[in-house]
């Protein structure tokens, strides 16, 4: 990974940290969708993925105390367990793709979790183990292949949990985990390198403000705002990374 990346480069990277860190901790979701397209303009796609992975750990860490304790193990276990073959399979699939694809997929997969957010509008929470399985493992699939576990995971939250702090939590508590069962899929896979912490340590800054600025607008505006901005901020994002990579 290359260190000496030049200021403008590593300016437009923060900018990206603090978006996607704002619509995470705003809406429970949303980091990989929006830093990974970011990422892959400057770094290879073994490295963005790398790298998302690390960061989302970290912010894990920081807002730990938004999903600690909200779900019981048995609630979330199949879910994750789902996720955790997915990873493993979708890491496989990393090491032969090139630039162009990695960013359409991205692209692909802003626009999916879009369309499901708007769709997802049951009259009752949905509890279904067909869902719960193939929600974790497509996951999985893309957290492995894509670091960008969202699109599946989102729409499950928003079709099983109608609260929309237990609908955060969950999300915040899913991808911190697969950022876990990435990052482990990735050094076993031979993926992770040494540099990849000299820019997380960079990114901390835009991370914690992210996070903060993020919660704010949560606790001010929480209900169905959050999610009619978390779509359209995602609609545009998508568009432009599929042009981009056409």
């Amino acid at each position: 990974m290359h260190i000496a990346a030049d200021l403008k480069q590593i300016l437009l990277i923060w900018a990206g940290v603090v978006f996607a860190s704002v619509l995470r901790a705003f809406t429970g979701f949303g980091f990989a969708l929006a830093v990974v397209p970011v990422l892959a303009v400057f770094l290879a796609p073994a490295e963005v993925v790398v790298l998302a992975a690390s960061l989302a750990l970290v912010l894990g860490f920081i807002s730990v105390r938004v999903w600690w304790g909200v779900f019981t193990l048995r609630e979330v276990l199949p879910l994750i367990l789902f996720a955790l073959l997915g990873t493993v399979m979708g890491a496989s699939l990393l090491t032969g793709m090139s630039g162009g694809s990695f960013q359409l997929l991205a692209g692909i997969a802003v626009l999916l979790a879009c369309v499901g957010i708007t769709v997802s509008r049951p009259s009752t929470p949905v509890d279904s183990p067909v869902l719960t399985g193939s929600a974790g493992f497509i996951s999985g699939l893309m957290n492995g292949a894509l670091a960008v576990p969202g699109p599946p995971i989102i729409v499950y939250a928003l079709l099983t949990e109608f609260d929309p702090a237990r609908s955060r939590a969950l999300m915040m508590l899913f991808f911190s985990v697969s950022s876990v069962l990435a990052l482990a899929s990735y050094v076993v896979a031979g993926l992770y390198v040494p540099g990849t912490l000299w820019y997380v340590v960079l990114a901390l800054p835009a991370l914690y403000l992210g996070n903060r600025l993020g919660t704010a607008l949560f606790l001010k505006y929480f209900g169905q705002f959050y999610r009619r901005v978390a779509v359209l901020v995602l609609l545009a994002m998508g568009i432009m990374v599929i042009v981009r990579a056409l």
